[in-house]
């Protein structure tokens, strides 16, 4: 009996995908999965701080663990008594705040297009320098110790500053505000490592779910990148800590059974902040929130602005940002002096911010507008200079780090008095200067960037 022609071929094509499924798919996974691990190898081996298993474990077991964690488990039954909600109904929410919170970091993301346009944006817009570095104290951090980076928040281009400059050192996982929880980023920032946090819910269950994600990848030694003001500042000035994700790293912390963790502090600082006259311009809302009057609308127009400047060749670039690294703080040694109870959460929180607050690097614009803050009317060019250097001196007694363009002195003076003038900041007369009683609240941001030196 003769088989027709179509039977004949439907069963070659079923033969040749059962071989490809058997015989060649896994072959070409063990090709790419070869090539990806040698180069991961490759990428761990120059980084000073290695990346971990952790993260790099599919995103999926990470979510169920997380999910399915003990402590999330007994946060769902007590949600569940205490609402009167089926346990299922309550589970499934756990469930969309681990997928919410859990990244899917990859490091070809990270180190082939995150740091590149870290670099690229950061450099279009600034002279970007890396200021004081604690660089003995930091070669001695612990290679098995989890390191967070504990940083002021000045701009939205901390993030991208800070991801360039420590591209060397290691992969960041930053703690993202729901304000990047819109597409595309949303995808990039859990691409690259991120994980997202609404800083205005007090649900437990969330809560928990949160906390044993934190505890989980610093038990796991992910480098983590913290804002402890919780949001950027609005009036300059250096903030008080939120102790949420601090308090979660402390609550799980062992001193005889967990790895250690390293709080680096990190101090950024900018001649001009972006987001500035947003910032200084947002009014509280009936519930104590800030509200913003900028959009969408308003980024668009800002840097359709920039790029016609550039194109004409009139743009010029705002100033000098700078990043300086200071000595880090073992949580094993302040546990072992502290303890672990509230008021050692709240010290913590002091000691990171007051740390901080030392290393945050004192630029030109900064300078200029501390000795104006002081100023009432005009001055006369030779007696702010004498000022200026009175202050610096003051400054450098208590501690602080100078960033001085071309390591002149007068230099950074005439670099942050040019930048006021073009902004309109300060206007010049006749060899004085004095602030322009319209922008004055500007060069009170700027000088309080400094004033907790």
């Amino acid at each position: 009996m003769t088989l027709p022609l179509w039977i004949v071929i439907l069963g070659a094509l079923a033969l040749a995908l059962l071989i490809i499924q058997r015989a060649l798919v896994p072959s070409v996974r063990w090709f790419f999965r070869g090539r990806v691990e040698r180069a991961f190898e490759e990428l761990n081996e120059r980084l000073q701080l290695k990346i971990p298993a952790f993260a790099i474990t599919k995103r999926r077991v990470l979510v169920d663990r997380l999910e399915y964690d003990p402590d999330v488990m007994a946060a769902v039954e007590a949600e569940a008594d205490s609402t009167g909600e089926p346990r299922e109904v309550v589970a499934q929410r756990a469930g969309r705040y681990a997928r919410e919170i859990v990244p899917y970091f990859s490091p070809m993301a990270y180190f082939g297009f995150g740091t590149r346009l870290s670099k690229f944006i950061a450099q279009a817009f600034y002279r970007v320098r890396l200021g004081y570095a604690d660089d003995e104290a930091l070669a001695e951090i612990d290679p098995n110790a989890t390191v967070i980076f504990v940083m002021n928040h000045r701009s939205n281009i901390d993030y991208l500053l800070v991801t360039y400059l420590a591209a060397e050192r290691s992969a960041l996982s930053y703690a993202a505000g729901e304000w990047a929880r819109v597409w595309p980023l949303e995808q990039i920032a859990k691409a690259m490592g991120a994980f997202f946090i609404r800083r205005k819910s007090h649900n437990p269950l969330y809560r928990r779910v949160l906390a044993r994600y934190v505890q989980m990848a610093t038990e796991g030694g992910v480098t983590q990148a913290v804002f402890p003001e919780g949001g950027l500042s609005r009036d300059g000035k250096l903030g008080l800590p939120k102790l949420g994700l601090i308090s979660y790293v402390l609550e799980d912390f062992d001193p005889a059974k967990s790895r250690d963790v390293v709080f680096v502090p990190v101090g950024l600082n900018y001649d001009r902040v972006l987001e500035d006259r947003v910032l200084t311009g947002a009014q509280l809302d009936e519930n104590g929130r800030p509200r913003f009057r900028a959009g969408i609308g308003t980024s668009v127009k800002f840097f359709s602005k920039q790029l016609w400047l550039r194109m004409r060749g009139k743009f010029h670039k705002f100033g000098y940002a700078c990043v300086s690294f200071g000595t880090p703080v073992s949580l094993r040694a302040f546990v072992a002096e502290n303890g672990k109870d509230m008021q050692a959460v709240q010290a913590l929180g002091r000691t990171l911010i007051r740390e901080v607050g030392q290393v945050v690097p004192i630029l030109p614009v900064a300078l200029v507008a501390t000795v104006m803050q002081r100023v009432d009317g005009a001055i006369a060019e030779g007696d702010l200079h004498r000022q200026a250097a009175e202050l610096r001196a003051e400054l450098e007694a208590r501690g602080g780090h100078f960033h001085l363009p071309r390591l002149d002195f007068d230099y950074t003076l005439k670099v942050g008095l040019r930048m006021l003038k073009e902004r309109r900041l300060m206007i010049e007369e006749d060899g004085h200067w004095r602030v322009n009683p319209d922008q004055r609240h500007l060069i009170d941001y700027y000088a309080n960037s400094i004033a907790h030196l």
